[in-house]
């Protein structure tokens, strides 16, 4: 009886893998997988083949590959990262598809149809050390590059990493990244992936633990302004709002976490609201050795809480060694309001305005107004009050007039001429208000100052679908929903975008991608009859009808009166091939709905079955 064969032998590993591969998968997963195909094909494999490598396994995102030199390997890593620098120019930070890639020098031990080895394991601990888009290299690999290919080496000094029992010497090799990537903002004007030279962070959402649950829209606030604050400091790559709120309520490793996200640290923390009392701990913990670099607790009366948020962020930055600019001193200390009232105002409307129900619009609308009470130079107050009073004369035909509408953003932007949401609601009054160029105008400055505002991209993607543009209102919708992966309505949209396109595919993609986001909303908030109705008509579309009815009954009996409900209701009919019964409802419902809703039901795919209709005929005449 003999031994199987094992065959050893002395390489270089280069280990790859994507940052945040989950996150851009969950955002759009037909275009991530189309993307890195494409990578691959054009960049990666060529790259690999050209400097003699050989990939010896591939894990979804994951890539190892061996070499039979050290400078070999380098110089593809290099290659590797210097086309993905290029490739990513002019697509928004949060789409960038990134490498982080680790090298190291050690044995690999074929064992019949598998392979193991330190070499390898080390490679990949190494790989979790590098920031999106750099290299991390062992001490063996350093040494054997030396001055060989024109680049340096940032010591890191001995690293304790997981499963790996002595510290890994890590140095980060320079090649130029910083500044081929200012090279290329200067030449393109846009924004391009952030240094590796910084330090990373994800500040996850913070934990609501008071008694009260409602309190939770308090904590994801706080959450938020750290999230500001930070981002305004240069010296460091924050991680946005949208992004980092994907794990919200998510129990898995700060490890996982941090990995996914493409971060070297994590902040988490709690917020306890009790009457005037309010008590945050905050914790920043380095991802690769899950250890602890900072924790605090802070116990204050309630009107102190901008005061512990900047306390927090400079906390942060002091940790991370970051030189903080005297402006950026300023933007930290600096309170979006005097009044923490007003505040806690502002944040409770934006929670009701998630649910698009009439009654929530108007509950929202409420907060807002009283947060200008309270504060009279709150600028967010005057954009909120202006998008729920938009919203309720256009899809809900409350009598309010355009001139007040447009006299809040005047105000929200008198106050703060470079708020990006407050010119996304001057072009959403627009658009009510008739003035169709002048709306066009209004969106494209808010998307000029802040092209991952939400606001700007959702609100032009409904403006372009009562255009009959579908194709901007396609891109602007996607972005909406890679900005926001929680919103549940930017793939409903998208579903009768791309079927008015002709393109049903990947109209029956973004179907099943809403359901599921339909079924988490739902989860959620099963109040949230808006939810149920939008998911019936993907239901209904992908032919789904028992599921399709019980959603929508779930809707009416919910809120019965809620004429945007009713609208989905017609709609639902419409996919169902129930003719007669989707125009019964919209007889009752086209009398009560603004110009702006009449605009989108001209546009709406959903209908396109009921067009021929004599009824149908009648009721545009009426109407339109």
């Amino acid at each position: 009886m003999c031994a199987e064969h094992v065959e050893r032998r002395l390489a270089a590993i280069l280990a790859a893998d994507v940052v945040g591969y989950s996150r851009l998968l969950e955002a759009n997963e037909e275009d991530t997988l189309n993307a890195l195909r494409l990578h691959r094909r054009e960049l990666f494999d060529p790259a690999v083949a050209s400097h003699g490598g050989h990939i010896i396994k591939v894990m979804g995102d994951g890539f190892l590959v061996e070499f039979g030199s050290v400078l070999s390997a380098a110089r593809c890593a290099v290659e590797i990262q210097r086309g993905m620098l290029e490739r990513n120019v002019g697509i928004p930070a949060d789409r960038h598809i990134a490498f982080r890639i680790g090298l190291n020098l050690g044995d690999i031990v074929f064992d019949t149809d598998d392979f193991h080895g330190d070499g390898i394991n080390v490679a990949v601990r190494l790989q979790a050390l590098a920031a999106p888009g750099g290299i991390a290299c062992s001490a063996p690999v350093r040494h054997e590059v030396g001055n060989k290919l024109g680049f340096d080496f940032a010591d890191q000094g001995e690293r304790t990493v997981k499963n790996i029992s002595r510290p890994v010497h890590v140095y980060f090799a320079d090649w130029g990244n910083e500044s081929l990537s200012d090279q290329l903002h200067i030449a393109v004007g846009t924004h391009t992936q952030a240094s590796s030279s910084k330090p990373s962070v994800a500040i996850l959402p913070f934990a609501n633990i008071s008694n009260d649950a409602a309190q939770e829209f308090f904590s994801d606030g706080i959450t938020e302004d750290i999230i500001t604050d930070l981002s305004n400091v240069s010296g460091l790559f924050v991680l946005s709002r949208n992004t980092v709120f994907t794990w919200k309520g998510r129990t898995e490793n700060l490890q996982r976490i941090a990995r996914e996200l493409g971060v070297a640290y994590v902040v988490e923390g709690s917020v306890r609201k009790a009457g005037n009392h309010v008590r945050i701990n905050a914790e920043l913990i380095e991802a690769a050795s899950d250890g602890h670099v900072w924790a605090a607790r802070y116990d204050r009366d309630l009107t102190d809480i901008f005061e512990v948020q900047d306390e927090i962020a400079k906390a942060i930055v002091e940790q991370l060694k970051v030189k903080l600019l005297p402006e950026e001193k300023r933007a930290i200390e600096q309170a979006p309001t005097e009044s923490v009232e007003a505040y806690t105002h502002y944040l409770r409307g934006r929670e009701y305005y998630h649910i698009a129900s009439r009654s929530n619009h108007l509950m929202a609308r409420q907060s807002f107004a009283r947060a200008i009470e309270l504060d009279p130079g709150y600028a967010r107050a005057y954009a909120g009050v202006a998008v729920c009073d938009a919203r309720l004369r256009s899809q809900f035909g409350l009598e309010i007039s355009v001139n007040d509408i447009l006299s809040n953003t005047a105000k929200a932007l008198a106050i703060d001429p470079n708020l990006a949401e407050a010119h996304a609601a001057r072009g959403f009054a627009l658009a009510v208000a008739g003035n169709r160029a002048e709306a066009v105008f209004a969106f494209e400055q808010a998307l000029s100052l802040g092209p991952s505002c939400h606001e700007a991209n959702r609100y032009y993607a409904e403006f372009c679908v009562t255009e009959g543009q579908f194709e901007p209102a396609a891109r602007y919708f996607q972005r909406a929903l890679e900005i926001k992966p929680a919103d549940y309505g930017a793939p409903i949209m998208l579903v009768n975008v791309f079927r008015s396109l002709g393109q049903l595919d990947r109209a029956q993609s973004y179907a099943r991608i809403a359901i599921r986001k339909a079924e988490q909303e739902m989860r959620l908030h099963p109040e949230n009859a808006n939810v149920a109705c939008l998911g019936a008509t993907a239901l209904a579309f992908l032919g789904i009808s028992d599921r399709a009815l019980e959603w929508l009954a779930r809707a009416l009996e919910t809120d019965p009166n809620d004429i945007n409900i009713q609208y989905n209701a017609a709609c639902t009919y419409a996919l169902l091939g129930e003719v007669d019964r989707a125009i019964d409802v919209l007889e009752g419902w086209m009398p009560q709905v603004g110009a702006e809703m009449r605009l989108w039901f001209m546009h709406d795919s959903d209908l396109d079955s009921i067009r021929e209709n004599l009824r149908y005929l009648k009721l545009v005449e009426l109407y339109a």
